[in-house]
This record gives C-alpha cells, structure tokens and sequence, in this order.
C-alpha cells in the first residue's frame, strides 16, 4: 500500500509498539489493526478481526471490519451507508436501559486501581438496571455487533485509534452515535468512548461511568 499511496500516512498497531508515532494529520491516513482480539486468536476463541479505516483531513471516510472466522465484512462509507455481507445495517434504536445489552472490553491495565474502576463501571450499570453487560474480547467486533443492532452501546476505556476508527465509520453509517465519555464529540486519539444505537441512550452510559485514565494515543 505504501508504494502504491506514497503520499499516505499510516498508523497501525504494530508500528506504535514498535515506536511509532500516532499523528492524525490532514494527510490521507490508513488506520489499521491487523489482528484485533490478539488473545483470543492465541486461544482460538472465535472473535477475531482485521480493522482498517480511512480519514482525510482528520475525518472519517470509510471502515472496513472483516470477521476472519465467521466471514462476515463490515463496511461503512461516509454518506454511503453501512454493510454486512452486503446487507445493509441498522442501529436497535434502544433508549431504555433496562431493556439494553451493553457491551466493553477490560482494557490493557490491570493494575488493582484500574480494575477496580473497570468493575466499579460494570457494577454502576448492572444497578442502573442495564439488561445486560458483556465483554467479547474484541471491541472492534463488539462494535460491529452494536452496528447490527444486536447490541445497544459500548463503551471502554484504553482502546486505541486503530480499535475506534473503522467500526466508527461503520456505526455513524448505521445511525448510530460515538462520542467521548464526557459526553462530547469523539476524539478518535483520546483512548475513550462510548457509542449506541440514540444519543439518549450513548448520555445515559457516559453518565454512571467513572473516568479511566489511558492518555491519548498522540502523546506517547
């Protein structure tokens, strides 16, 4: 790809942990996970993903998700719409919290603060009558599956821009919201987000969580 896009940057996990830097400038920019749900590849736990997404001038073109075990591709185009196996996709359209299914992944820390806060979150969603919550081990499907409509909203702390920015085009395609846990706009380098299927239920989310501090991917 880069011999045939030499003016295109490239961000992708494998070149961050090898030192890279992760600067989302106005330049076109692949952003890329090749294996997303490492652990459970290892495993041979059957939600793995390849993620790729396209931003020009700092915004979201299209994603591309491909679930490598059941082979199903997710794709969204800005304007454009969004698919699976061609079919198109559609949000739940959810906004009762109790009649919702919310998905998360643990994130990288494991620190005993960290994972007190993690279980905390869960533990103040399960009491504000969430129907259900659930960690699949690959938030790029997990998004995916928020996409579909058969889930609701997800939210995390510690995922990275090569997590986020394909299932983002995705989910805005489907109808859906993504923004930061604040409550304000996505910052696609902030390592946080929640995202659902309406804007009330995403504001429900972001309210019962407890902030985990990640950084951001363009400061390390």
């Amino acid at each position: 790809m880069q011999k045939r896009f030499p003016s295109h940057r490239f961000i992708a996990e494998e070149a961050a942990a090898a030192g890279a830097k992760c600067v989302l400038t106005p330049s076109p920019t692949w952003i890329i996970d090749p294996i997303d749900g490492t652990c459970n590849f290892v495993h041979r736990f059957p939600t793995v993903a390849v993620s790729i997404g396209f931003a020009v001038n700092q915004e979201l073109e299209f994603g591309v998700i491909y679930h490598c075990t059941e082979e199903r591709l997710y794709t969204g185009r800005r304007g454009r719409g969004a698919f699976c196996n061609g079919q198109r996709l559609q949000v739940s359209g959810e906004t009762d919290l109790s009649k919702a299914l919310v998905l998360t992944e643990i994130g990288p820390k494991r620190d005993p603060a960290t994972l007190k806060l993690f279980l905390s979150n869960m533990e103040r969603l399960l009491h504000a009558k969430a129907h259900g919550v659930r960690v699949i081990g690959s938030s790029t499907l997990a998004l995916c599956l928020l996409a579909s409509g058969a889930a609701d909203a997800y939210y995390q702390f510690g995922l990275h821009c090569w997590d986020l920015a394909a299932a983002t085009v995705i989910i805005r395609e489907a109808g859906g919201i993504v923004m930061d846990t604040s409550g304000g706009p996505l910052d696609l380098m902030s390592c946080r987000v929640v995202a659902a299927g309406t804007r009330e239920m995403a504001t429900l989310i972001a309210q019962a969580l407890q902030t985990i501090n990640y950084g951001r991917d363009d400061e390390k």
